[in-house]
């Protein structure tokens, strides 16, 4: 990165080059995973340093990349973040590295409205940087040109820098595609990626794969990495990303990422304590919202849902979202960790749950007509379904007391889930969110409460919801102290 300095809206501010570009296509199912891991991997096969990003809510992908970069990937989404925000981030985590690359979501202008709200091109805009377009070539040949050109000027705010196609049958029809975008479109074609499943990547009920679960990931990034070596000009595409304008810096440097999987029998010492289930089953957690409890002031411990016998020392817990369901029957068999949970919930041990979280609190998960005993805390069952029964983005106020949030807050998140709540004993919790966009519980009603208990099918970005890490560790200090 190197710095110009420049008179910014605010005053002199730094400026700043990042080689950066967005993968961005004209529907989902393109191949903007394929052609993000494959860049990720080629460049870093190089020896260079590459920050990954995700547009939109999503940890799946980003557990990919994560891996494939060896730095973590960070989440940018123009519903949840201010565009400031977005930026801040942005420069923040990408300006030590040589190149960022954003992976977009679903189509390059498909957002939460007409105007496109929330849309990858959207990111584009707030960072400034050049688009490269993943085309899906099947049964398409001069009409490839009419798509990219449509694209090219649907938003004239919006640089369409590079096309990749993907899926291309053969050498004859790669020939076609590229001159019919380079001759109408005058955008270049930086690569063609041959059909071939061995370039697919798994997926399941919620999208791609975890990460953690793959043993083959590996295998994987280095197909798809020698695949890109091979097929995309990676000069020219590093030359595309270096062409952006420069950024005004106006942040401070990015915080340390914190390492769940490095946080294991953790001291107890003068901070609060808490617990953060990190395993197999509950991966579900935005790096921003660890590293906002570790900046308010807590101390972070990991917990094994599926090994941990007993619960540690802690004086919060905090349950990410995940595929307990995939993990049921080893849930179950962890006997003593449940109960160890629904005691402390008893004792007034405040827990904070999402989605994932929210089902291993309640009695049991039903799926595939087997019941999985959970830890009992709350007083309800969950039904997993083939639908989906919440997906997308949620907002909603908050309208009774709780343990992390005021009357009147609004809290904006995103859910994607295939359960539902069933058998809910009403007179025992109480819903505190009133649900403004989304499904949560029931289409109405979301987040619920039982003593220092908050169990929600939202996810939030503390980037979004910035008093929420600060309530929470308020809260561990004072179970702490009523407790020492």
């Amino acid at each position: 990165m190197s710095f110009i300095l420049g008179e910014g809206i605010k005053g002199m501010e730094e400026k700043c080059r990042i080689s950066r570009l967005v993968v961005a296509a004209p529907h989902g199912r393109s191949g903007k995973t394929v052609v993000s891991v494959g860049l990720m991997a080629a460049f870093t096969a190089r020896g260079m340093t590459v920050q990954a990003f995700k547009k939109g809510p999503d940890y799946i992908d980003p557990s990919w990349l994560t891996v494939v970069t060896g730095r973590q990937c960070r989440n940018l989404d123009s519903f949840l973040m201010s565009r400031e925000a977005l930026r801040e981030s942005f420069v923040k985590h990408a300006g030590n590295a040589d190149i960022g690359i954003i992976e977009g979501a679903m189509g390059l202008y498909d957002g939460v409205d007409l105007e496109g709200s929330g849309s990858t091109a959207e990111i584009a805009k707030a960072v400034q940087t050049p688009v490269l377009l993943v085309v899906d070539a099947t049964r398409m040949t001069r009409s490839a040109a009419a798509m990219v050109m449509g694209f090219q000027h649907f938003d004239r705010a919006v640089r369409i820098a590079g096309v990749i196609l993907n899926k291309v049958a053969r050498s004859r029809h790669e020939a076609m595609l590229r001159s019919a975008v380079e001759r109408y479109c005058g955008v270049p074609v930086l690569g063609a990626l041959p059909k071939d499943k061995m370039y697919n990547i798994p997926d399941r009920h919620l999208g791609l794969v975890p990460a953690a679960e793959n043993e083959l990931l590996q295998q994987a990034v280095d197909r798809l990495g020698e695949a890109a070596a091979a097929y995309f000009d990676l000069d020219r595409i590093m030359a595309m990303a270096g062409s952006g304008e420069p950024l005004f810096v106006t942040g401070g440097e990015a915080p340390a990422p914190v390492r769940l999987e490095e946080k294991k029998n953790v001291v107890k010492s003068a901070k609060p304590l808490i617990g953060v289930f990190w395993d197999r089953a509950f991966t579900f957690y935005y790096p921003e919202n660890l590293e906002a409890l570790v900046a308010a002031g807590a101390d972070l411990v990991a917990v094994d849902s599926l090994c941990d016998r007993v619960l540690p020392d802690v004086d919060a817990l905090y349950i990410g979202g995940g595929f307990p369901e995939v993990f049921a029957s080893e849930l179950e068999a962890n006997s003593g960790l449940r109960a160890a949970v629904r005691e402390k919930v008893k004792e007034g041990l405040p827990v904070y749950a999402e989605c994932g979280g929210l089902m291993y609190l309640g009695r049991k998960i039903v799926w595939h007509e087997r019941s999985f005993a959970m830890t009992g805390a709350l007083p309800f069952a969950v039904e997993m379904v083939d639908k989906p029964q919440g997906h997308g983005y949620m907002v909603s106020e908050v309208v009774k007391s709780n343990p992390f949030f005021k009357p009147g807050e609004v809290i904006k998140g995103h859910e994607f889930h295939h359960s539902r709540v069933v058998d809910l004993a009403c007179g025992e919790v109480d819903f505190v969110f009133q649900v403004q966009r989304g499904w949560g519980v029931d289409g109405r009603r979301d987040g619920l409460v039982y003593k220092n208990v908050l169990a929600t099918y939202n996810h939030l970005h503390a980037i979004s919801v910035p008093a929420w890490a600060g309530a929470m560790v308020d809260r561990a200090d004072r179970y702490r102290a009523g407790n020492r």
